[in-house]
């Protein structure tokens, strides 16, 4: 990796404002899942034993209008952070102006504060997800230095990351450093067999990383809804299962191109009904009723995965393998992670989103070498393409 870590730049006794992904799920003011609070804690407890100020910039959900202000306020973000540095975090209630200048100012070594939402920008023109010039500059005339360790949003270009690094010299924070070592090692010097796991709704979601990935793996395994679209290209009915027409003639380029590199479903739970509670039976892949709808990989099918997976050295999985959210239909998604969780000697990774939620639902985090903190950042990453909020980092 060619650009700057923590390690490489000045950041003792300096005001260091550092970007990270403290968007979590909330429940009123109850933080339900705290996982992405915790991953920046060794970034910022380097800052701290460091002796920086520490201004910490994120954002929550998305803010069109005031009234998504309540929603996504960061205040318990602040008090929770507080809770696991075990010392007091500042909060500034606003994201620019004389309260913001005047509580940074007010730091001392060590002092950590976190500004508000910085998506409160875009109620007036997008300012922070449109990275607007002005805003990024006035941010980073708020500090000496810049970290981003946001893998999260590093697939965008906004003003708190883009933006900031413009102006400052920067560094990515340590978790960022950890997503881009081990994910693109495990890309570009795998331990083989590298078998790759694509799962989700839609082909068109996951071209860039099928034809990225593609050439490198061993052997690509399709799951989830995507996998019906490589089904209808052979010919065969799908009934009422998730399709997209206009990736039918992509997905028989790739099933031409991969050989026997490809493995698809080779049996399907099917539904009368998109609900945890409809009548189900399983299928062979050519016996899929027209007026039913696969919602999961079928016993058969979980099987062979497992196969597949037996022996795998590097293991790449993003997307789950069936309707993961509904219990009926989430076999699939518990077997190739099962069956991943049990690989000894084995690189395994397994990208955000839903197929890192239902990792960590089965009680299998301790079992995975990484999960990614970026479901969209990690996607863009399989698929080779840039990564703004990284590439906009000074090279060492």
């Amino acid at each position: 990796m060619n650009k700057k870590t923590l390690k490489d730049i000045n950041v003792k006794d300096q005001t260091v404002l550092v970007r990270v992904d403290f968007n979590v799920p909330m429940e009123g003011e109850t933080i339900t899942d705290d996982g992405r609070i915790v991953a920046a804690l060794e970034t910022i407890n380097y800052l701290i034993d460091q002796g920086s100020k520490v201004v910490l910039f994120a954002h929550m959900g998305r803010v069109k209008e005031k009234a998504d202000k309540a929603k996504n306020d960061l205040a318990p973000v602040a008090k929770r952070l507080g809770e696991l540095l075990d010392q007091e975090v500042a909060f500034s209630p606003v994201t620019r102006g004389q309260e913001l200048e005047e509580a940074i100012k007010a730091l001392k070594g060590g002092d950590v504060l976190l500004v508000q939402n910085t998506r409160y920008e875009d109620i007036d023109g997008n300012k922070e997800s449109g990275n607007d010039a002005e805003l990024g500059k006035y941010w980073a005339s708020l500090g000496d230095v810049f970290v981003n360790d946001a893998f999260g949003t590093a697939h965008r270009a906004h003003a708190s990351n883009v933006g900031i690094a413009s102006h400052l010299d920067s560094a990515v924070g340590f978790l960022i450093q950890k997503e881009l070592e081990v994910i693109g090692g495990a890309i570009d010097h795998p331990k083989r067999p590298l078998i790759v796991i694509l799962g989700g709704a839609k082909v068109s979601d996951k071209i860039g990383a099928i034809e990225n990935l593609l050439p490198k793996a061993d052997k690509v395994i399709v799951g989830g809804g995507m996998a019906y679209t490589f089904l209808k290209a052979q010919g065969l009915e799908v009934g009422k299962s998730l399709l997209e027409e206009d990736q039918i003639d992509f997905a028989k380029k790739v099933m031409e191109e991969a050989d026997d590199k490809l493995v698809l479903p080779v049996d399907v739970v099917v539904a009368d009904d998109f609900s945890n509670d409809a009548n189900t039976q399983v299928v062979a892949i050519d016996a899929i009723p027209a007026d039913w709808e696969g919602l999961d990989c079928g016993p058969a099918t979980v099987k062979r995965f497992e196969e597949v997976l037996d022996g795998a050295k590097t293991v790449i999985w993003n997307g789950p393998m069936g309707v993961s959210e509904m219990p009926a239909f989430a076999h699939g998604t518990i077997g190739v992670a099962t069956a991943t969780a049990k690989l000894e000697d084995a690189t395994t990774i397994v990208g955000g989103g839903d197929s890192a939620a239902a990792v960590k639902e089965l009680g299998f985090e301790e079992d995975f070498t990484h999960i990614s903190t970026g479901g969209g950042a990690s996607l863009t990453y399989l698929e080779g393409s840039p990564l703004p909020g990284i590439d906009a980092i000074a090279d060492k």
